[in-house]
């Protein structure tokens, strides 16, 4: 039982350390699309959101699961892009509200930050529990 919780205080670091990396990804991207492509806010936030789930996808899988596995359509990426979806489907929602009261781009980056910091715990529990669960 000890042995099973100091696994899991050291998944959640790594996961903690890959999180770190996906916002980073994420957020470059959305400012990228609103301050230098001049995007709609809603249009940067699709795609930065998207594209930081592609390394966030596989860092978890990888490093923190320890998963060597070839990529599960059915039990890995379509369970992690839903969960992705949902972040998605609530920041954009945000997001496409804020940018309707300020311009500010930090405003937006801080409300797509909020959305995914809020669904953050929740998505540790499914990938332990569900989607990487060890047999």
């Amino acid at each position: 039982m000890e042995f099973e919780l100091l696994e899991l205080r050291a998944k959640f670091l790594r996961y903690s350390g890959v999180s770190i990396i996906a916002v980073a990804v994420t957020q470059s991207v959305l400012w990228l699309g609103i301050e230098v492509v001049e995007w709609s806010p809603l249009s940067a936030n699709l795609l930065s959101v998207s594209v930081g789930a592609i390394p966030a996808y596989l860092l978890n899988k990888k490093w923190v699961w320890g998963r060597q596995t070839e990529h599960s359509i059915q039990s890995e990426i379509l369970p992690f892009w839903i969960y992705n979806f949902l972040g998605l489907a609530l920041s954009s929602g945000c997001v496409a509200f804020v940018s309707t009261q300020t311009s500010s781009t930090v405003v937006v980056m801080l409300t797509n930050l909020l959305v995914f910091a809020s669904l953050w715990i929740g998505k540790f529990f499914l990938l332990e529990r569900v989607i990487f669960r060890q047999e």
